[in-house]
């Protein structure tokens, strides 16, 4: 009897079977500085901006360890496509966790909505008055921007009279949440790597944001929906994609590297790649090296998950995955850079797999979430010394 193929089910299958669509554009999006419209289509279709969305809203709300995968596996074919999607979902969810729910469905209830906004910054205005607030500023950033109907913005709120507004008995910081065509959009992403992301600036000019559509996405007090994901809060669920988006990036690039020693006689060497047994040590070791950074990421993704869910979640718990994230991100560049190196002169051509990536690789090893600073306060956690504690 001939077997049946199945159509892929859960979010990471479905994240596999869009590899060879991703691969066939990679070049194209790089090229064009967006992801293209077949490839939205195919996210859109496959419910890829909704895995984190709560399930009352229609959202997939997926256990943080099957989202990380899905990430992966996205950025083993394309780490601008995988940005984008851990960025969108990731802002949508912590947002829609925090705003009520009718307003929240208006937002983010089409499978086609998706949610951009750039980084934080300190230029910008959000004048707190009767019902809402006046919002004004310039970010940049905005990761995949061009594709999603919602944008957003993060500011801290001013009274009328410019003085730093209070709640909750600290400064008011929140997010706000927009039509995109509310928004004034600079092409300006020209740039090393991730280039399909579109990571464009924009601004708004005095717009008028209602309390519902300006959620503190993080604050305990507003957060109306109390699933695990959304008590891990928004920087560690942003930190455990994109560690996964290095990972599946090295991961790319070590298999690229294996495929290119099997066949390939280096003009440095008498011997064949495959034959050196530097290279055999070399290829073997960052195996291990990534193979052990993606474990420990999920171990301390699934020990977050689970204590979150039964409110045993603590600093120590918070910190693992930080450090889990941090690590696993600058494992994965080495990984790169070493697969990159040992390629030799294939390494810089367009025709071979591993000049975009390489590139990728290293603009997505520049973000905050790789940072050696969050190691260093880790550090003084374990040591026990005064410490600041952020990005938790």
């Amino acid at each position: 009897m001939d077997s049946v193929e199945t159509a892929p089910t859960t979010a990471p299958e479905r994240a596999l079977a869009l590899q060879p669509l991703l691969d066939r554009h990679g070049a194209e999006m790089d090229r064009r500085r967006e992801v293209v419209p077949e490839v939205v289509d195919a996210l859109v279709a496959n419910d890829m901006l909704r895995l984190l969305l709560p399930r009352s809203l229609g959202g997939a709300e997926l256990p943080l360890i099957e989202f990380c995968k899905t990430v992966e596996a996205i950025a083993w074919a394309d780490a601008s496509v995988a940005w984008f999607v851990n960025q969108s979902n990731v802002s949508s969810a912590t947002s829609a966790a925090a705003m009520p729910h009718d307003a929240a469905l208006a937002f983010f209830g089409s499978p086609g909505v998706g949610l951009a906004w750039g980084a934080r910054n300190g230029t910008s205005k959000a004048i707190r008055i009767e019902g809402g607030y006046r919002l004004s500023g310039t970010w940049s950033f905005a990761s995949g921007g061009r594709h999603t109907t919602c944008m957003g913005a993060h500011s801290a709120v001013q009274n009328p009279d410019g003085t730093p507004h209070q709640r909750y008995g600290r400064p008011d910081d929140r997010s706000f949440v927009f039509r995109r065509s509310d928004a004034r959009i600079v092409d300006d992403w020209f740039v090393l790597g991730l280039r399909g992301t579109g990571s464009d600036t924009y601004t708004v000019e005095d717009l008028f944001i209602p309390d519902a559509h300006a959620p503190a996405r993080d604050a305990l007090q507003e957060r109306r929906e109390t699933g695990p994901l959304y008590t891990i809060g928004s920087t560690l669920l942003y930190a455990s994609g994109f560690c996964s988006v290095t990972l599946g990036l090295g991961r790319r690039l070590l298999e690229a590297y294996v495929e290119l020693a099997r066949g390939k006689h280096s003009r440095a060497s008498i011997n064949a790649m495959s034959a050196n047994n530097a290279i055999q040590r070399e290829i073997a070791l960052l195996e291990a090296k990534l193979s052990a950074a993606r474990a420990w990421l999920h171990a301390e993704v699934c020990a977050a998950y689970d204590k979150a869910a039964n409110g045993t979640l603590d600093v120590d718990g918070r910190m693992r995955l930080r450090l889990a994230t941090t690590h696993g991100m600058n494992e994965a560049t080495d990984v790169s850079i070493a697969a990159y190196r040992a390629a030799g002169t294939t390494a810089m051509l367009n025709s071979a797999p591993f000049e975009r990536r390489f590139r990728d690789a290293m603009s997505a090893s520049q973000h905050l979430q790789g940072m050696m600073g969050h190691v260093e306060m880790v550090g003084r956690h374990i040591l026990g010394v005064e410490n600041k504690l952020q990005n938790l």
